[in-house]
């Protein structure tokens, strides 16, 4: 089981958590919400918790709690810059469908 992330979000990440200071990484998670069922949760992490999986990219890590990745495998985290609009990407192969306006999916 494996989470990729790209040189542009680890770039992101890692002035994220230079500029509040500390931090070991950064969350990915999955909660549920939205009208398809399932919502990616970013958070920083301090510690790690039991039964987290820590991948990482240089010198960014991001964590996964085990119940997420079994949503999340093979998911790549990527940063993107679109006109005004900038935020993080998720290109998950395990999702089978979205809602229209993209808060949640499903798998």
């Amino acid at each position: 089981m494996a989470i990729t992330i790209t040189d542009a979000a680890a770039q992101r990440v890692q002035t994220f958590l230079n500029n509040r200071g500390k931090g070991l990484g950064l969350r990915l998670g999955v909660k549920t919400s939205g009208c398809s069922g399932l919502a990616y949760v970013l958070e920083f992490v301090d510690e790690l918790s039991e039964g987290d999986q820590v991948f990482e990219h240089g010198e960014v890590k991001v964590i996964v709690d085990s119940k997420s990745l079994v949503y999340l495998d093979g998911t790549e985290l990527d940063f993107a810059k679109e006109g005004l609009n900038e935020g993080f990407k998720f290109n998950n192969p395990n999702i089978n469908g979205e809602c229209g306006c993209g808060e949640s999916f499903n798998v």
